[in-house]
């Protein structure tokens, strides 16, 4: 199957302030997911393109690495404010620490709580292990797009932004077969999500809302 990211985060709820910061772009606690928007969605705009896990070290922090035949692209990473790009950084680094646990087969990676914490971490460890039950891991190329950034104080944040499944595939390990099925209306996702800065100064994640599905992100 090509949604290789189940809706198990879709559990998770924000808190009021994350809620009612995010209601124009929509969430799971939405009554009419149906009309989700997000702003800038219909732009039709293609910007920058982050650089891949390997390209984006610093000193300090734990490398992530893929394997060869997968690969996240996260579009936008450059607005012009610095203080924006360094959350948009540390937001893309947070999901391909969660990758990158599914590739090792190990909840344990230390990226992966480097760069998530509290809820957002529990679940991810949860969903990883999922994987990991399985046997199973992904391959492809996942596309994250549209992707805003809000402020709520000088170190809280939330990052909305929507992906795109279509061309990344469930690969079990044992059999190594890959399920390549037809991508649908839910190989896209809306995510809502909340980060706070730690004082490393990384911008960590630390709850998470998804909406599989979402009108907002179709193409």
């Amino acid at each position: 199957m090509n949604r290789r990211r189940p809706t198990l985060l879709a559990a998770l709820t924000l808190t009021a302030t994350a809620a009612l910061t995010l209601s124009a772009c929509g969430s799971d606690d939405s009554p009419d997911k149906g009309e989700d928007k997000i702003a800038g969605a219909d732009t039709g705009n293609k910007p920058s393109v982050s650089p891949s896990p390997s390209e984006t070290s610093e000193p300090g922090r734990p490398e992530i690495t893929f394997p060869s035949d997968a690969k996240n692209v996260f579009e936008g990473g450059k607005t012009g404010d610095a203080k924006k790009d360094a959350v948009l950084a540390d937001s893309s680094l947070a999901v391909n620490a969660v990758d990158e646990a599914i590739f090792k087969g190990d909840t344990g990676t230390k990226a992966l709580g480097y760069y998530n914490r509290e809820k957002a971490l529990s679940s991810s460890i949860t969903y990883v292990q999922g994987y990991i039950d399985d046997n199973d891991t992904w391959v492809g190329v996942t596309r994250y797009f549209n992707r805003k950034v809000t402020f709520s104080g000088e170190e809280q944040a939330y990052v909305t932004y929507c992906s795109d499944e279509s061309k990344s595939y469930i690969k079990n390990k044992k059999s190594g077969k890959v399920d390549r099925s037809a991508a649908t209306a839910d190989s896209y996702v809306l995510y809502n999500t909340k980060l706070a800065k730690n004082a490393a100064g990384v911008w960590q994640t630390t709850d998470i809302v998804s909406n599989r599905g979402a009108k907002a992100c179709q193409p």
